[in-house]
């Protein structure tokens, strides 16, 4: 008996489990400490924060190859809850490292919004730690978990400027959506679970291949409606309606994070569900998977070509257009592992996914990170001047090192040198559905890479092109406001009429990006305003990420042809 109640102790491999619970640590340590920090300490919470995901991310190094496991059946040792294998760890990377730089890209949007800093980094740190939990769960339960809490929090962040009402109906359209997704997805595992009797992944991928027949039926609704709650949260059309508008309303590093975490978030439950839980039924998620990924792409897509350059937050919805588009991009080699011949087949044609992942997440926050840096050369907090696609028409005339940054980045995402890792992220993307025989998908892929360099080299031309007379700073004599337009001061939400306010709003429209009139830090004389060093720091690291990539492309065919499970 006591031999009994012995084995069945658990022992903690904490080094396993290091990169998530740190996180979490750290996330509990700045809740409390808000409690007791006065009001003009409260930066140091975001510097707290910053560390703590720097060290979770250097957790990271011992786990390289370990291909440890945790929380595993005591009549079983081989069937565990928590894996750190090579998957892991690579989503690991990608969330951490996306998290770390939103962190950055934080920390002047906090202070310049004067957003609540305690609950905004518990918040980013909950749901960082929850997007790391979720690679390495290999049961169900965890998994809905994990999915949960990466999810939760970020509803709060979309809507945490209490005073905007457009900030509040995103996270209420964001919350909708996803409580959806999550009923769905739980309803799916619930009929698994009745089929398989297990929630652990590789019990249920035995068990689902040889079936009770009369259960079949019960099990194809599983695995089907599980499906749809990850398409719900990989943004997969026709279930993205909820993007373009929540990336609007939240916070610029808040949409940031959802663009490159939460689609981590999706895709890893959604290749864990598939390729590890539900290979016997791939006849079923494979070309649904594929038409998923044609729609996703082409809706994407052709929504971003549609963007008007003049309209508010133009800049920003097309970069939430364009994430769909790219989500598309990363659904095909899923797809394509629901044909591959053997498992190892599907499992190399996961690694075109994560390489792909990898590269879009780099370049994407650093898009988002130039866009920051001229919304706040721009405009006061709250308005939309310099987040329209207009405000970045000739920003290589006055922030050259921003408009190479933002270029380099576009390019990436095209597909075209210099961006030569996202050149290869999609040759190995477009070889997985070529080797898997979807000839049509890959067709469906071609003609999309085609429509999106459109949009991207057309913003690209815009950041160099020269400056005209009409786009040339407006100049007025000491204490005598410029001219005013009532159109500009509409497009701003500035009253139409004359008036310092409105002949200041003229003058901002009016000037290229990096030469806008000064609202909060611009001296009398029209000098530039002082960019904050988080801001700097974000365009930097991002630059040099996607640089030292497009170096050594290898790297996205070693993902590609490795092993990751």
């Amino acid at each position: 008996m006591n031999t009994t109640a012995a084995s069945a102790v658990q022992s903690i491999d904490w080094l396993a489990i290091a990169p998530p619970t740190l996180t979490a640590v750290v996330g509990l340590v700045v809740l409390v400490a808000d409690l007791f920090l006065a009001e003009r300490h409260k930066p140091l919470l975001g510097w707290v924060s910053i560390a703590g995901l720097a060290v979770a991310g250097l957790s990271l190094l011992p786990l390289r190859g370990a291909d440890k496991a945790t929380f595993c059946l005591v009549s079983d040792g081989d069937v565990c809850s928590y894996v750190a294998d090579d998957f892991t760890v690579a989503i690991q990377l990608l969330v951490l490292g996306g998290a770390l730089l939103t962190a950055l890209l934080s920390l002047h949007t906090v202070a310049e919004q004067k957003l609540p800093a305690g609950e905004y980094w518990f918040l980013l740190l909950s749901s960082a730690a929850g997007a790391a939990l979720l690679p390495a769960s290999r049961d169900l339960a965890t998994l809905v978990i994990a999915l949960e809490v990466a999810s939760l929090p970020a509803f709060a962040l979309v809507g945490l400027r209490r005073d905007d009402r457009r900030s509040s109906e995103a996270a209420l359209k964001f919350f909708l959506s996803s409580v959806a997704a999550t009923a769905v997805t739980l309803l799916g595992v619930s009929f698994v679970y009745a089929t398989t009797g297990s929630m652990h992944v590789a019990r249920v991928a035995d068990s689902l291949t040889h079936v009770d027949p009369r259960l079949e039926t019960l099990a194809q609704t599983g695995v089907a409606l599980t499906l749809i709650g990850f398409a719900f949260k990989t943004a997969a059309v026709p279930f993205h309606f909820w993007v373009p508008d929540t990336y609007v309303g939240a916070p610029l590093p808040i949409a940031a994070y959802l663009s490159v975490i939460g689609k981590a978030v999706g895709f890893t439950g959604l290749i864990v569900v598939t390729v590890r839980a539900f290979p016997s039924y791939a006849d079923v998620w494979g070309p649904a998977t594929a038409v998923l990924a044609a729609l996703t792409m082409t809706v994407g897509n052709v929504a971003a070509l549609r963007q008007r350059p003049e309209h508010a937050r133009s800049a920003v919805r097309l970069l939430a257009w364009s994430s769909v588009g790219q989500a598309g991009y990363l659904l095909v080699p899923i797809a394509a592992a629901g044909y591959a011949d053997s498992t190892a087949d599907a499992e190399h044609a996961i690694g075109a996914t994560v390489a792909y992942a990898l590269m879009y997440a780099a370049v994407n926050l650093g898009a988002f990170a130039v866009v920051a840096l001229v919304a706040h050369a721009a405009t006061r907090p709250g308005t939309s001047t310099g987040l329209r696609l207009t405000d970045h028409r000739s920003l290589y005339a006055t922030r050259p090192l921003a408009a190479l940054a933002l270029g380099f980045f576009l390019l990436c995402l095209a597909g075209l040198p210099p961006g030569v890792i996202g050149l290869f992220a999609k040759v190995a993307v477009f070889s997985t559905v070529v080797d898997a025989g979807l000839g049509w998908l890959a067709v469906v892929m071609a003609v999309n890479v085609v429509i999106a360099l459109y949009y991207y080299l057309q913003w690209t031309a815009a950041l160099f092109r020269a400056p005209t007379p009409a786009e040339a700073p407006a100049t007025a004599a000491p204490g005598q406001p410029a001219a005013s337009t009532s159109d500009t001061a509409a497009d701003s939400g500035a009253p139409s009429g004359p008036g310092p306010e409105a002949g200041a709003l003229a003058v901002r429209t009016a000037a290229p990006a990096g030469e806008h009139a000064r609202a909060t830090d611009a001296t009398a004389d029209g000098a530039r305003p002082r960019v904050p060093a988080s801001l700097t720091a974000t365009v930097v690291l991002t630059t040099v990420v996607g640089v030292a990539l497009s170096g050594a492309p290898q790297l996205v065919l070693h993902f590609a042809s490795g092993t990751l499970f």
